[in-house]
């Protein structure tokens, strides 16, 4: 079992990996069993954020004016987390949108990780839920800014250290639940918007005075796709 590693989380503009992007990358490394090193970057995401995630998150445009886009983001990151073992809650969920971007720039990306949301479903089976907000609770953790990435991040790593003395130090035989594992994701890899996709996604736009969110020349084929069928189920097609 280890105590040296990276604890990240991420905030992002929705659920999926493929379609959403980050806007906050958080991380702490611990090293020894201690804080040595914090890692905390808002990200351009390139679109508007949606009330939801300004809500839960606090976030604002505003506040995402001028940040680094997501490859500079990860990059950054990278460079922060070198080679070390991850942690997080639920920990596929980050790792599943870096990946995203690592791929996109060919970057390699593969890591070991730690999950808590694994570790607390096999410790406490009994418990109502296995969220992190609800598992902080549970412990009397204290994690004021809850849904912020550096603070998840934080609140994770005490949230690791309580499961790890009520179950692991009392109990030796838990040490695989408590190891790290490959982390695997795989990325399918997108094809580019089509030039017909294109024109007739920037004619959809003219016609119904629509403001692109995203850069056309950016999308991918599928992403292309869904936004079409997106305003023609919205506005309707060109008379």
């Amino acid at each position: 079992m280890t105590n040296t590693f990276i604890a990240v989380d991420i905030e992002t503009t929705g659920l999926n990996p493929k379609s959403d992007q980050v806007i906050e990358i958080g991380a702490v490394r611990i090293a020894g069993g201690k804080k040595v090193g914090v890692f905390d970057m808002l990200v351009n995401p390139k679109r508007k954020l949606s009330p939801f995630i300004t809500e839960l998150t606090g976030i604002t445009d505003s506040m995402l004016e001028g940040a680094p886009s997501q490859e500079e983001a990860l990059k950054a990151f990278l460079a922060f987390a070198e080679e070390e073992v991850l942690l997080g809650h639920h920990l596929i969920f980050d790792y599943s949108f870096l990946k995203n971007i690592a791929v996109s720039q060919r970057i390699s990306f593969e890591r070991r990780g730690i999950d808590t949301l694994k570790i607390a479903r096999a410790c406490l089976p009994q418990a109502e839920k296995h969220s992190l907000e609800y598992l902080c609770s549970y412990y009397q953790i204290i994690n004021a800014h809850a849904h912020r990435a550096c603070e998840d991040a934080t609140a994770t790593i005490e949230l690791y250290q309580r499961l790890k003395q009520q179950f692991y130090d009392a109990s030796p035989q838990m040490e695989q639940v408590f190891s790290s594992e490959p982390l695997i994701y795989q990325v399918k890899k997108e094809s580019p918007i089509t030039a017909a996709q294109m024109r007739y996604l920037k004619a959809l736009a003219e016609y119904h005075h629509i403001k692109l969110e995203e850069e056309i020349s950016q999308m991918t084929k599928q992403a292309a796709s869904r936004k079409i069928d997106q305003i023609l189920s919205s506005y309707g097609r060109i008379l």
